[in-house]
């Protein structure tokens, strides 16, 4: 499928990818746009009338989702009734020329519809198939619903956040969604080089419970060596320290002195190198036991001057630390600009929002324009071109007299 006319050229290692996005919400629209960022085409598969839930999710910009328009950048949409005939046979066409699927309907939905993996393995074999769901399509939860508190819950995370002496805590952002969405990406990036050398599809599964066991760092593995259940720690590192924030004059600040050599940098820093000589604090594992006296220690020092003062002393000496920014502060921040991770989004009102960019930087391919607002599509917008695109060539369909197809076409 050859990009419509109207739309920029991709630049991306993806370019000439195609990917039918049926997903909603979060997990799997993110995972897509990783894959628009990187240069595929993504065709946005939406509910007639309502189109994906998100578009009805606040903030709003002049009636339009700004959620939506920072997960679907750079798609085309195109809304179907899987159950008519007329939409079935277009998206029997699409299935046949494009690359990637993606779903995260629950275990099930898709092939109630005609449209299983299973199926589509036989029919189009080269199709990347993708599905995310809460729990996979195996297993004895596979059949229960997902969302991001549920397994931010049953995986863990949540028993590891927050402060010792306070309840549980949700990580701040949907950790759940978007870790199952780059791993999506991962395992369909990997399932296309695979068909480069067998011209095969594959079928990629990921469960939102998977991801969250995968990301548990070294938890699992520390109860199974002590035998003790890992829980909250607040802002400190469990086997790092200090690894922590720190109270200065003026507010707290991170210090992550990960090894005893930055700790004795740290020292130096601090104009304390008594510190690096305290028996108490000669290894990180005696740092560890001795956490609340170091803590102490250390904070005798930063209280007596501001965040600044620390962050230029320590930064000079090369050990790591940091300002705790507020998110207002991330847009102006030399750093972001200058990796062009603050870019512009908008929808058919053309007015752009602010929102974060690609990290993926990579040498042979253009950076996204962060001067050039990117644009989400709205509900049904690439109907006409993609109806023209498919089946006009064949006889079957042509677009109507005055269209704006039909007026670039001449």
């Amino acid at each position: 499928m050859n990009t419509p006319q109207g739309l920029p050229p991709k630049k991306g290692p993806l370019d000439g990818i195609t990917v039918l996005d049926f997903s909603r919400v979060l997990a799997g629209p993110y995972c897509t746009m990783v894959l628009a960022d990187l240069g595929a085409r993504v065709i946005k598969i939406e509910r007639i009338a309502t189109g994906d839930d998100t578009r009805a999710f606040g903030p709003f910009v002049d009636h339009e989702s700004a959620y939506f328009m920072c997960f679907n950048r750079g798609k085309e949409s195109i809304a179907l009734d899987i159950k008519s005939p007329r939409d079935r046979d277009l998206l029997e066409r699409m299935l046949s020329e494009a690359d990637v699927l993606v779903e995260n309907f629950r275990p099930g939905v898709l092939d109630r519809l005609g449209y299983g993996a299973e199926r589509l393995a036989r029919t189009h074999p080269h199709l990347v198939y993708a599905s995310i769901s809460g729990f996979g399509h195996t297993g004895p939860f596979s059949d229960l619903p997902g969302y991001d508190m549920v397994v931010q819950a049953m995986g863990g995370v949540m028993s590891l956040t927050g402060w010792p002496d306070a309840p549980p805590a949700r990580v701040g952002t949907s950790f759940g969604d978007l870790s199952a969405a780059l791993f999506a990406a991962i395992g369909i990036i990997s399932a296309l080089y695979k068909r480069t050398r067998d011209a095969q599809g594959t079928r990629v599964d990921i469960g939102m419970l998977d991801c969250q066991a995968a990301l548990l760092e070294t938890a699992l593995a520390r109860f199974d060596v002590e035998k003790k259940v890992p829980t909250r720690t607040g802002d400190c590192h469990p086997s790092l320290a200090p690894f922590e924030t720190f109270a200065a004059k003026d507010g707290r600040f991170v210090i992550a002195a990960g090894n005893d050599q930055l700790f004795m940098l740290m020292a130096d820093a601090l104009e304390s190198p008594q510190l690096a000589l305290d028996v108490r604090f000669f290894t990180n594992d005696l740092r560890c036991q001795n956490r609340p006296a170091l803590v102490q220690a250390i904070e005798d020092i930063t209280r007596i001057k501001p965040i600044a003062h620390w962050i230029a002393r320590l930064n000079e000496a090369g050990v790591p630390c940091a300002p705790i920014n507020t998110i207002d502060k991330l847009f102006d921040h030399p750093q972001l600009l200058a990796r062009n991770m603050i870019v512009q989004v908008e929808g058919a009102g053309k007015k752009p929002i602010r929102t974060a960019g690609n990290p993926i930087k990579m040498s042979a391919f253009a950076d996204i324009d962060v001067l050039t607002p990117l644009r989400a599509p709205g509900l049904d917008e690439h109907r006409e071109s993609i109806l023209a695109e498919l089946m006009s060539r064949t006889g079957d369909y042509a677009p109507a007299a005055g269209s704006a197809e039909l007026d670039a076409a001449a």
